[in-house]
Parts: structure tokens; C-alpha cells; sequence
């Protein structure tokens, strides 16, 4: 967007104030930059916000019950703490075609319906 017109002078995109400095200057301030730049964004930042807050739930549900960097449990146990299975933030394939999904460094594997093994890969630390 570019800035409106005041007469010769530039008003600020967020408060409508006059623009001093360069003739491409949009804002009067990095405080009207920022509102205007948060206003615009904001549904984009609330649904990134609600799945970064979903996926750390999911990381930290793992890790409580990972206590030993590998056991298992079953998929009710992680329902009931309100795991969410479709969000993870990564998966690695196995050679046998097996499949671990990983929220950030926590991952599980279903070994048999309704049973997950947890893992922790220490690599990422």
C-alpha cells in the first residue's frame, strides 16, 4: 500500500499523522510500523499461535510420559491427556517402512493397534 496524501504531505498508514524523512517513508513511527504490521496479520498470528500451543501440549503430554527417553503406552492413555495425533511437527521413515512422528524432539510409534512406543532423539539437543 502506499501512503495517502495530506495536500504535498504523507500521512502514517496506522495514526494518519504527517510522514517526515524519505519521500518511500509509510509510517511516522516503528510503533505505528508494528500496530499496523500486528493489525494485519493478526488472524495469520492467532492460527500459527493455536497450533504452536496444540503441538507443545503434544511434545509436553510425550514427555511426561517418556521418563526413560523409551516406553510404551496406549493410544488411550494419550487421548485421555489430550494428545492430538494429527499435529506433529516432523516423521521419519524407518528402512522397514516404519514410521515414528515426532513432536519437536519427542516421537512415537505405533507397535501394534492401540500401542505407541515413545522415544526421545537426543540428537536435537
Amino acid at each position: 500500500m502506499e501512503s495517502q496524501e495530506l495536500g504535498t504531505k504523507r500521512a502514517c498508514l496506522e495514526c494518519q499523522s504527517v510522514v517526515h524523512g524519505r519521500d518511500d517513508k509509510k509510517f511516522c513511527s516503528d510503533q505505528c510500523r508494528n500496530s499496523y504490521n500486528n493489525r494485519l496479520n493478526r488472524d495469520v498470528n492467532n492460527y500459527v499461535r493455536d497450533i504452536n500451543n496444540a503441538l507443545r501440549k503434544n511434545r509436553r503430554i510425550l514427555e511426561a510420559i517418556n521418563v526413560r527417553d523409551k516406553v510404551r503406552t496406549s493410544k488411550d492413555e494419550l487421548l485421555r491427556k489430550g494428545f492430538d495425533f494429527q499435529l506433529f511437527t516432523s516423521v521419519y521413515k524407518t528402512k522397514e517402512g516404519k514410521e515414528y512422528r515426532y513432536c519437536y524432539e519427542q516421537g512415537y510409534l505405533e507397535i501394534s493397534p492401540g500401542t505407541f512406543m515413545l522415544v526421545t532423539k537426543k540428537d536435537w539437543m
